[in-house]
């Protein structure tokens, strides 16, 4: 990949990141940290056959934090020279009152470990080969069938390039390059109108379109949009479930994964404080959280603290095994980060988030799953939510589902609700399979947003509420 910066590689140079450390510290800090941030973007949007958006877009920045006890200043500035630099940590230094100390901060590069290598950077591609794979996306969807009256398509792209240098010493750079692409379709029948949805997004360039066919994606989303048009209503009540594979990921990102981030554990807000060692799930679940696996959507090679993406078990066959941790919750626990500090961009604060998390494979095949499941409800595609981390109580809209009937899939199922509570779904999944995979996806929270994963194996859940219209 080629570098736009500085014969180092580096945004900011060394010497200029020193002074600014040594600055931050001058009010008695202990400890102090610089993150500095390139990104640039491109976005374009088909909707209807027209061409509606296509925007490019930089934002350079960077942002200074000052830890003091318990508490942190932090300042930023999108002036990138040495007196930018210096005058934003002067504001974020005003956190410390006590005067004096202050100290030289003596930098050493590490160097990052990349996880994967992209072969076209999307910048270097004209924007009307991005609008070509638009309208490719359009026809195919449109040629899918008669009812479909609206289609839009959704191409981004963007190469982050970040430099994180603190207080103990540490430097270092990470550039993050993504390509995304979604298709949406409407359709309109009897039943009125319906709508489908498919994406696929991975921190690579844009050889994405070497391996994924917007056709595809387009024909994906249309299927979804038709299916429904002939959908009866969901049933209400508790019904056994069968998640499909990487349908529901997001469903334990929401439920399970953010109460055991370390920021919700320390408010005691969240369902899992103090169950470390503890028997929270069925012995068949074990969730993880990595940031290392390859081009997937939440991957990076260090988090925006500086630390190194890793693999964190969260949960081994269904015992409680640790949290998720930033730097800030790590130093009040006398632990190290886990690598899960990250921020939205250089105007934010880093906390504890999630990279990519997922459940492992079971032992069990797919097809058997379904076989021996009498009744219930199959979701192929489950769609957003909500979760109160407090007591894991959870809602999740269903995006393509169908009814099982003596082990077969039947009729397909309009949109619902599931509504039930994370740690009691952890506890009755009763079968996993082998076939793993992972979904792309945007995750909020306090206001910020971050690229993630989410993934899980075909599973079947024994019981979940389902909130239909069936017999209303």
């Amino acid at each position: 990949m080629s570098d736009a910066g500085s014969a180092t590689g580096l945004l900011v140079e060394t010497p200029v990141i020193e002074r600014v450390l040594g600055a931050a510290l001058q009010r008695g800090g202990e400890f102090a940290e610089v993150f500095v941030e390139d990104r640039h973007s491109t976005s374009a949007v088909l909707d209807d056959g027209r061409v509606e958006e296509l925007s490019s877009g930089r934002d350079r920045g960077a942002g200074v934090r000052v830890v003091v006890g318990e508490t942190t200043g932090y300042a930023h500035t999108a002036d990138l020279s040495e007196r930018g630099l210096l005058a934003a940590a002067e504001a974020a230094a005003a956190v410390a009152r006590q005067g004096g100390g202050g100290r030289a901060v003596a930098l050493e590069r590490r160097e990052s470990v990349k996880r994967n290598e992209v072969g076209q950077l999307p910048e270097e591609v004209s924007k009307a080969r991005k609008i070509e794979l638009l309208v490719q996306a359009d026809e195919a969807a449109r040629a899918s069938g008669n009812a479909i009256s609206q289609v839009s398509a959704s191409y981004g792209d963007g190469r982050r390039r970040i430099q994180i240098a603190n207080s103990d010493g540490i430097l270092v750079a990470d550039d993050q390059v993504r390509t995304r692409f979604s298709v949406s379709c409407v359709a309109v029948g009897d039943t009125g109108m319906q709508t489908g949805y498919e994406s696929s997004a991975f921190t690579v360039g844009f050889e994405l379109f070497d391996t994924v066919d917007v056709r595809e994606v387009a024909a994906t989303a249309a299927r979804r949009a038709l299916v429904k048009l002939t959908a009866r209503p969901a049933p209400s009540g508790e019904v056994p479930l069968i998640l499909e594979s990487g349908s529901g990921g997001i469903l334990f990102h929401e439920a399970c994964g953010h109460g055991l981030e370390a920021d919700h554990i320390a408010k005691d807000a969240s369902v899992y404080v103090g169950q470390v060692g503890e028997q929270v799930a069925s012995p068949l679940v074990t969730l993880v959280d990595d940031g290392t696996i390859g081009p997937e959507w939440g991957s990076f090679a260090v988090d925006d603290e500086g630390n190194s993406a890793q693999r964190n078990v969260l949960i081994d066959k269904g015992v409680l095994t640790d949290y998720m941790w930033d730097y800030l919750r790590g130093r009040k626990d006398n632990r190290g980060s886990s690598g899960n500090g990250r921020r939205q961009n250089y105007r934010h604060l880093p906390m504890v988030r999630m990279t990519n998390t997922f459940l492992l494979n079971g032992d069990a095949e797919p097809d058997e799953i379904l076989a021996q499941t009498p009744t219930g409800v199959y979701v192929a595609k489950l769609g957003g939510g909500q979760v109160n981390t407090t007591t894991g109580d959870f809602v999740f809209g269903t995006v393509e589902a169908y009814l099982i009937e003596d082990g077969h899939l039947t009729e397909p199922l309009r949109d619902a609700n599931l509504i039930g509570n994370g740690p009691e779904v952890l506890r009755r999944i009763d079968a996993v399979a082998n076939d793993f995979a992972m979904g792309p996806g945007t995750c909020g929270k306090d206001g910020q947003s971050v690229p993630v994963g989410c993934g899980q194996p075909t599973l079947r859940i024994t019981g979940v509420t389902i909130g239909g219209t069936a017999g209303d």
